[in-house]
C-alpha cells in the first residue's frame, strides 16, 4: 500500500518528456500530478448566484431568424418578447426578424433582419455587388471542424469577412434595440450592467462554438471580459423544456387529440383560478406582447409525477437539437437523462433541396452564375420559396406557384440563349411545370419530396433516440422551435411514434426558446442535473505494468519504468453531472520559476478510453494556470485545479495550496 505521497508520483503528465509520446512536441509544462479526486456538491451548497440583475435578457440567434425577450426581476412571470419588426412577410409571422446582415463596401455595419434585406433589395445590382450581405451564417459554428477566431464567412457577393466580426455586429445591435426599447419603458436611460445577458445556442453545439458566441459577445460590448457572469449561455431544447413545463392547455396543441383546449381568447376563461385584476393584465397584455408565466407549474405539468420523463424536439432553421428531462418534485427541477443529441436537419435543409431542384432544371454552371452576379434576385428567389415552403401540408392537392424573379428569366435566357420555359420542358424534371404567368409550379408532391431528406434525417434520429433505454417510457414530446409548424414534420413524427407518447407543440412554437431563455437567465439553477456530452480527460504517464500496458508505451526515466499517453479521466461521456459538481486535480510545477502551466485537454466520444493516441482522441482544449506571483519558499508547491462540468459551459478555478491564493485558471477550446 503506498501513501498517498507517493502515489502522487505515479502518474506524471506526458507532455514533461518521452519521445515516443505524442504530446512531446505539445510544449513542455512538466507537471505531476498529484490526487486525482471527484467531488459532488449537495443541494445545499449554493452556487453562488452571482450579482443580481435589473432585467433579463434573452437573445435568441437563429439560423433563419432571431429575436430577444426581456422580464423584470421583480416581475419573472411577465415575459416581454422584442417589437414587431418593420418589413416583415407576407405569410410568415414577423415577432422574429431574419438572421440577415448587411455591411457597408468598406465592411462597417449598416443594418440587420428585413432592414438589411430592404435596403440590399433595393440597391441598383451594379452597386449591390460591392456590397457585404449575410444570411444563414450561423450554421458555420456548427460545421466548422476546426473552429477559431479567425474563421471566415463569404457574404453574398463570394467576398470574405471574419466571422467573429459578423456575430459581434449581430449582438451589438441587439444590445442597442434591446437597451433603447427597456429604456423607452422605464422612462431613462437604462444601464448595461442592470442586464443579465442570455444567448441561446444549439445543446449539440462542441464546446468551440459555445466559446466562440461568448468571444463575440465580449467583442460586441454585450459584456466585458471581467464580468464573465453577466453572460449565460443557455441550450436552445433546455430553454423550451424551462418553457414548457409551465404552458396552460389553452396554449398548445395536443398532437393526440388534434385540438385547441379552449382557442385563447382573452374572454375565454383565460386560467379560471387567476384574479379579475390578473385576467384584466392579460387581456391588456395580449396586445403588447407580453406572455403571462403561471408561477405555479402549468395544468400539464399538473399530470406529471416525480420521475416522469419527457423528450423536447427543437427544430429549428440550421440544427434538430434533442433533449430527454425527467422531472424531480416538489420544486420541479430538471435532469437530464441523455445527453443532448441531433444533427445538421433544420429547415434550411429544404431550401438546399429546392437549390438542387433548381441546379437540375437550370444547370449547376447558371445557378453558382446568378447567385453571384444578381445576390438580391436571388434572395427575392428564396423569399418567394419561404412562404411558399409553409405552405405544404400532407393533404394538399392543387400545386404552389412559385413567383420567378424578372431578372432570373432575363439573365437565364443571356446565359443559355432559350428560355426557361424550354429549360423546364427539356429537364424531365416531373411535377414542376411552367405557368403562363411566370411562376414554377410545383406540384405538392414535388414540394412534399423537398422536405423528405430533413424529415427522415429527424425520424431516424428521433427512432435511434427512442431505443435507448434512458428513454422509455416517455410520457410527452413537445414540438418546438420554428420548423415544427411544419404539418409534414408533425405529421411524419405522428407516425413514427404511434400513440407512444403524447405530441405537445406550443402556440408560439417559434418563440418557445425565446421565453424558455428568460426564464433560465431568472433562475440558471433550474437544470440541476446534465448529461456530459463527451469524455474529458489529460495525457500523464502511469508506472509500467507488465502485462497490463503495451511494450510500446514503454518508456524508461532516470531507471523507473514509464507508460506514457494514458488517458486520465475528468468526465465520462453520457455520464450525469450534477450542476455544482466540481472535478479536482492537483499539479505542481516543474521549475520552481515557472509562471504558467499549460496543460492539454484531450476529448472523445467514447466513454472508456485508455490512451490519448487511441483512434478518436484529439486534442480538444487547453487549461492555462498562471501562477505568476505565487511563488512560496514551500519544497513543493502544489497547484489545485477545479473544473465543472455540470453546467452550460466548462470553467476552471485553481487554489495555490500553500498559500490559499487563487490561481488565475482558464480553459480554452477554440483552436488559434
Amino acid at each position: 500500500m503506498m501513501t498517498e505521497k507517493d502515489a502522487s508520483t505515479e502518474k506524471i503528465i506526458t507532455d514533461a518528456m518521452a519521445d515516443p509520446s505524442p504530446a512531446k512536441s505539445m510544449g513542455d509544462p512538466g507537471i505531476t500530478p498529484l490526487s486525482p479526486s471527484h467531488t459532488q456538491q449537495n443541494d445545499t451548497d449554493q452556487v453562488p448566484s452571482g450579482p443580481s440583475f435589473v432585467v433579463v435578457v434573452a437573445i435568441d440567434f437563429g439560423t433563419t431568424s432571431s429575436g430577444y425577450a426581456y422580464a423584470f426581476a421583480k416581475e419573472p412571470e411577465c415575459i416581454h418578447t422584442m417589437r414587431r419588426w418593420e418589413g416583415g412577410d407576407p405569410g410568415v409571422s414577423n415577432q422574429k426578424t431574419p438572421t440577415t446582415i448587411l455591411l457597408t463596401p468598406d465592411r462597417k455595419f449598416h443594418s440587420f433582419g428585413y432592414a438589411a434585406r430592404d435596403f440590399y433589395h433595393d440597391l441598383d445590382p451594379s452597386e449591390s455587388k460591392h456590397w457585404l450581405y449575410l444570411e444563414k451564417f450561423k450554421m458555420k459554428l456548427h460545421t466548422t471542424a476546426n473552429l477559431s477566431i479567425n474563421t471566415d464567412l463569404h457574404a453574398a457577393n463570394g467576398k470574405r469577412v471574419k466571422a467573429l466580426d459578423i456575430f459581434a455586429y449581430a449582438l451589438a445591435f441587439f444590445k442597442e434595440q434591446a437597451l433603447k426599447e427597456l429604456s423607452d419603458q422605464t422612462g431613462g436611460e437604462f444601464d448595461n450592467s442592470d442586464v443579465r445577458w442570455v444567448i441561446t445556442v444549439p445543446a449539440i453545439w462542441k464546446m468551440p462554438a459555445k466559446q466562440f458566441m461568448r468571444e463575440a459577445a465580449y467583442k460586441s460590448g454585450l459584456v466585458s471580459r471581467e464580468n464573465p457572469e453577466q453572460l449565460i449561455i443557455a441550450l436552445e431544447p433546455e430553454a423550451a423544456s424551462i418553457y414548457c413545463r409551465k404552458l396552460r392547455l389553452h396554449q398548445m396543441v395536443d398532437l393526440g387529440t388534434q385540438t385547441t383546449q379552449n382557442g385563447f381568447s382573452p374572454s375565454d376563461n383565460v386560467g379560471s383560478g387567476m384574479s379579475q385584476a390578473a385576467k384584466e393584465h392579460v387581456r391588456r397584455n395580449r396586445q403588447s406582447r407580453t406572455f403571462l408565466v403561471e408561477n405555479v407549474i402549468g395544468e400539464l405539468w399538473s399530470e406529471l409525477e416525480e420521475g416522469d420523463r419527457y423528450v423536447v424536439v427543437d427544430c429549428g432553421g440550421g440544427t434538430v437539437d434533442l433533449t430527454v428531462h425527467q422531472i424531480r418534485l416538489p420544486e420541479g427541477h430538471l435532469k437530464e437523462l441523455y445527453k443532448a443529441s441531433g444533427g445538421p436537419y433544420g429547415s434550411i435543409g429544404i431550401d438546399y433541396e429546392f437549390e438542387k431542384l433548381l441546379c437540375k432544371i437550370f444547370g449547376q454552371d447558371f445557378i453558382d452564375q446568378f447567385k453571384i452576379k444578381r445576390p438580391a434576385a436571388w434572395v427575392d428567389l428564396m423569399i418567394a420559396f419561404e412562404s411558399r415552403k409553409r405552405a405544404a401540408a400532407p393533404d394538399r392537392t392543387n400545386p404552389l406557384n412559385i413567383n420567378l424573379p424578372f431578372s432570373f428569366i432575363d439573365y437565364y435566357k443571356k446565359f443559355r440563349g432559350h428560355s426557361v420555359e424550354h429549360a423546364l420542358r427539356k429537364s424531365n424534371v416531373d411535377f414542376v411545370k411552367w405557368s403562363s404567368q411566370g411562376m414554377l409550379r410545383m406540384s405538392p408532391d414535388a414540394m412534399n419530396s423537398l422536405f423528405k431528406p430533413t424529415i427522415d434525417h429527424i425520424i431516424q434520429h428521433l427512432t435511434e433516440l427512442f431505443e435507448k433505454p434512458e428513454v422509455s417510457d416517455i410520457k410527452f414530446l413537445f414540438l418546438v422551435g420554428g420548423f415544427a409548424e411544419s404539418p409534414l414534420l408533425q405529421q411524419a413524427v405522428q407516425n413514427m411514434l404511434q400513440g407512444r407518447s403524447r405530441i405537445i407543440i406550443p402556440h408560439d412554437v417559434g418563440l418557445t426558446i425565446l421565453k424558455g431563455a428568460v426564464l433560465f437567465g431568472l433562475d440558471p439553477s433550474v437544470i440541476k442535473v446534465r448529461r456530459s456530452p463527451l469524455t474529458y480527460g489529460v495525457g500523464v504517464l502511469n508506472r509500467f505494468v507488465e502485462g497490463k500496458h503495451p511494450p510500446e508505451k514503454l518508456l524508461v526515466k532516470d531507471g523507473t519504468r514509464w507508460c506514457t499517453d494514458v488517458f486520465d479521466t475528468f468526465i465520462a461521456a453520457d455520464q450525469s453531472v450534477a450542476l455544482g459538481e466540481m472535478v479536482k486535480r492537483s499539479y505542481t510545477p516543474a521549475k520552481p520559476s515557472q509562471q504558467v502551466i499549460v496543460i492539454h485537454v484531450y476529448c472523445s466520444e467514447k466513454e472508456n478510453v485508455g490512451f490519448i493516441s487511441e483512434p478518436g482522441v484529439r486534442k480538444c482544449g487547453t487549461l492555462r494556470l498562471d501562477v505568476s506571483g505565487t511563488e512560496s519558499t514551500a519544497a513543493r508547491r502544489e497547484i489545485q485545479t477545479l473544473m465543472q462540468f455540470g453546467d452550460t459551459e466548462i470553467r476552471a478555478m485553481a487554489v495555490d495550496v500553500s498559500t490559499g491564493r487563487t490561481v488565475k485558471a482558464s480553459i480554452d477550446f477554440l483552436s488559434h
